[in-house]
Parts: C-alpha cells; structure tokens; sequence
C-alpha cells in the first residue's frame, strides 16, 4: 500500500506518544447531575485531551465526527486554518492516532472536507485505519445555489469520509423509507398483496443458461437484449409466473417485469454516497440555527454543520446511549445532536468559544429549544452534561507525580499502561485492588488509600501490608502491585508471583 511522505512526518507519527497524560478537571455541572456525568464538554487542546481520554474511554466510542479546519485560510478566528499544507497533515496524523485508539471495535469515523485537503487525507486514513476500512467517501451538498463570484468553479460540495475500527463487524443503521419512495409502489392489477414495484429481468451479464424466450399474455415474444440475459433462470421465472409475480403491463403487450411487493420490502434504504441538502441540511440553513439561538454576533461561525446532516451521520452510525466523540466540536453542533437524539457525547473545544457557544448551546437544548432537528426527533428538552477544562500533567518536569492527581487518576492511567484497556470514569474505589485482566491482579499503594497503614500511609509494600491486601482481594495468581516502595526480598515476591513496580519511575517513563 502507498504512504504519504510530507516535511517532518517522522516526527508527526511520534507526536502522539510524547504527548504527556494530562489531568481532567471538571468545573461544572448543568443540567441532571445523574445524565451530566454520561455527557462531558472538555475545552482545552484536543490532542492533549484525547490522550487524556484514553484511560477512561479507550475502544468505548461507538461513531466519532469531527470537522477539522480546511485549511483553506476562512475558518474561525480561532483555528489557525492557514497552515501550511505539510503542517496541516502533521497536525491531523497523531490526532487521528488517538481517535483510533478510542474508537470501539464496531465504531465508526465521520471526517468532513473540502478538495483542498481530501485526498491526501484519505491516504493518510488508509495508512492509519487501514485501506479495507474505508467505507465510502459521501458527497454532501453544502449549499444550494452557485456563487456567482467564484474566479472558477463555484463549489457546492464537501467531502464526508466514513471510515470503520473493523470492517467485517460495523454495520449501518438502514434510513427510514420516505414518503416519496413509498409512492413508487401502486397496484394496476389490484393484486390482493398491495402495492408493488416493477422492476427489468435483464442484466448486464450474459450467461447461456438465462437466455431464453418469453412469451407474454398477448402472445408477443421477448428476449435479452443482446449481449445480455434475464436475472433469473427459466425454472424461477416459471415459478414466479405462476404466482402472479410478472408483469407485462395492462395489455399484456410489455416487456416482463418482476413485481417486488411493498409488504416485502425491508422497512428502511441502506445509505447512499449523494447526500443533497434537503436530505442533510446546508451550510446556510446551519448559520440560520447559529443565528437563532445567539442573534448577529460577529464571532459566528462562517461554515457551521446543520443539525440534519449530523442527524443522518448519528443515526446511521450509533443507537439510543452509544457513545459519540467529537473532537473539534466548534459550535456544539455534534452535542447538541446527540444530546437530542438520546445519545452520549464527549465534545472538545480549545478556544473561548467552548465557553461563550458550546455551553450556552447545550443550556438551550437542556431547556427544550425548538431549532434544528427538535420537532423532527419530538426533543422536550431535559438531560445534563459536564464540563472540564484540562489540568496539569500526571508528571512534572521532574517526573514527580503532581500532588493533586487522585487515587482514581493513577488508577486510571496505571490500569490503561498496563492492560490497554479503559478503566471508566466512574471508578469509585477506596481500595488499593483496581481490577483483574488476562488473569492477573493489579493493585496500586497511593495517596494513602489504605489510611495510616505505616510505613508511609500504606504505599510501602511490607509483609503485614500484603497481608491485608490478599484480606481485601484474594488472588492465588500473578499480582502486579504499584508503590513507593517494597520491603519484601527477591525470593519473597517470586514465591507470592508478585511483580512490583515502583511509582513514580515505572509509570513516567511509560507516559
């Protein structure tokens, strides 16, 4: 398979990794406390806050979109969408690293672009994710009307890319018939099934068996155009004949069709790669939203994503509580939607605007605002969600862990360096036992969470210490225990199968 190669990709592939785990920081809560923990607006740089994320949410994302800047020089003044195209390529790679690493194993990615950018993502996409993960490459009809002052082309497109974790598990959710398809079934013949659709026995490929001669009620005779065949064999057009399932038209004189009965038909249409905006909104009916909920403000802004196309890619890709991530949320659009839609979102947002948009947004919807997809999904109003701004490193420059990180933090990032696997984050525990994986037990000796258990508030690993902790969690297989210290000999920790490991210089230069 092809790679991309651009100025300093080296170091952009390695970015992700040197990217220290930082700490979350929640400062307030709005809405249900009890939704508000599911739901979580996160202002801050977003890959430091994707990374993280990882211990808490790592393979728990079911559908993640995101709408990165352009790079085409009209984005919000907040983005720095005038970047060079080498450093735009190294500004995605290690993101989009880190949004693999938390989608879900069945999830799915959702990235909108232009032309300027799109096709050199796709192949840095097919590097990250995998050639046979890309699903399709959706064309959206952003606006409806040319622009008669373009110098060349007036652009009314964007590209949407779908990508999966694992293709042979992901499956889209079918849309809903509509009306207008619905209306292509009639009933000419008043056949007691209902209504029905006709479609043509000919196809593309000839095969000998399939060429043959039919004979229509008025006596007319029919076969393939040349160079092709009829879809079915001559055994189950026979069958089909004689269960009133062909059609030659009122006089008996037309071509043979196949009736396809409406009863028959599955209830929804697999998705199309043409998505016009009256099926998923455009850009100016999305500024109208804007423009409804914070009047003519002059930080709005230019491009926003209607809420109809960010309903399509929801309910597509996710069912009722999966888990959504967007990770350059802009104007909220991606949390108002599913927030709406019943579903549980994490948003990130760098500038002041997570403040002044997104919150405020979210406030709206919580109070059952009436703008966007709201009638169409009857929306009430109700739910909550949180928000966190980005903390201090787990490590200082000196490798120290930072005196304010919890128990349930290291926990969290001790249980993801060791297993590779997400801990949650509502771990609420006031034992040092963080859990089992593949067979051994994991403990962690901080923070004192054993109280004044001495030497050192119980972070010294001493045979009485042990003792208590085999009370607490029983485990006759290997034990792997964190701490500041072990008073246990070599011989001592072989004979328990325990692996110890000091903190903080075990898990630091690991991070």
């Amino acid at each position: 398979m092809p790679f991309l190669q651009w100025v300093n990709k080296n170091q952009a592939v390695q970015t992700g990794e040197q990217v220290p785990y930082h700490l979350l920081h929640h400062q307030s809560t709005h809405g249900d406390v009890k939704s508000a923990q599911e739901n979580m607006i996160i202002q801050g740089d977003n890959l430091q806050a994707l990374k993280a994320l990882l211990p808490f949410y790592a393979g728990k994302v079911k559908c993640i979109f995101i709408d990165p800047p352009y790079n085409t020089q009209t984005a919000f003044e907040h983005y720095d969408d005038k970047l060079e195209h080498s450093q735009w390529l190294s500004m995605m790679y290690p993101r989009l690293v880190l949004l693999r690493e938390l989608l879900a194993e069945d999830g799915s990615i959702w990235v909108t672009l232009d032309d300027r950018e799109a096709h050199y993502f796709k192949v840095i996409m097919d590097e990250i994710f995998g050639r046979n993960n890309f699903v399709a490459n959706i064309i959206w009809q952003k606006k409806y009307a040319a622009t008669n002052d373009s110098k060349k082309f007036s652009a009314l497109h964007d590209h949407v890319f779908l990508y999966t974790k694992n293709g042979n598990i992901w499956r889209p959710n079918l849309l809903a018939r509509s009306d207008e398809l619905n209306a292509k079934y009639a009933n000419p013949d008043n056949d007691p099934r209902g209504n029905w659709y006709s479609t043509n026995l000919s196809v593309k490929t000839y095969s000998e068996a399939n060429d043959y001669e039919i004979i229509s009620p008025a006596g007319l005779s029919f076969r393939p155009p040349p160079t092709r065949a009829w879809v079915i064999s001559k055994q189950k057009y026979e069958e089909l004949l004689a269960d009133n399932r062909i059609w030659f038209g009122k006089n008996g004189k037309s071509r043979p069709y196949k009736k396809t009965f409406l009863s028959e038909v599955q209830e929804g249409v697999v998705p199309t790669t043409l998505w016009n905006h009256k099926f998923a909104g455009h850009n100016i009916g999305a500024k109208t939203e804007m423009r409804t909920m914070f009047g003519n403000q002059n930080n709005l802004f230019n491009t926003p994503k209607p809420e109809l196309l960010l309903n399509k890619i929801i309910h597509i890709a996710t069912n009722e509580n999966d888990l959504i991530l967007d990770s350059f949320l802009g104007s909220g659009t991606t949390a108002a939607v599913a927030h709406k839609m019943n579903r549980r979102y994490i948003g990130i947002e760098m500038g002041a605007h997570a403040i002044t948009h997104c919150l405020p947004r979210l406030e709206k919807v919580i109070e059952g605002e009436q703008g966007g997809i709201s009638k169409e999904v009857n929306w009430q109003g109700g739910g909550g969600f949180s928000f966190y701004t980005l903390g201090a490193p787990v490590f200082d420059a000196e490798g120290h862990i930072t005196p304010n990180v919890r128990f349930k933090d290291l926990a969290a990032y001790v249980w993801w360096l060791e297993t590779q696997t997400a801990m949650g984050l509502k771990l609420d525990t006031q034992l040092p036992f963080i859990g089992e994986h593949e067979g051994v037990a994991y403990y962690l000796l901080y923070n004192g969470i054993l109280g004044d258990r001495r030497p050192n508030g119980g972070n010294v690993l001493t045979s009485v210490l042990l003792a208590h902790l085999l009370a607490l969690h029983p485990h006759t297989g290997k034990k792997v225990i964190f701490g500041e210290a072990t008073r246990l000999g070599e011989a001592r920790l072989n004979t328990e199968q325990i692996e110890f490991k000091q903190i903080p210089y075990e898990l630091h230069n690991r991070v």
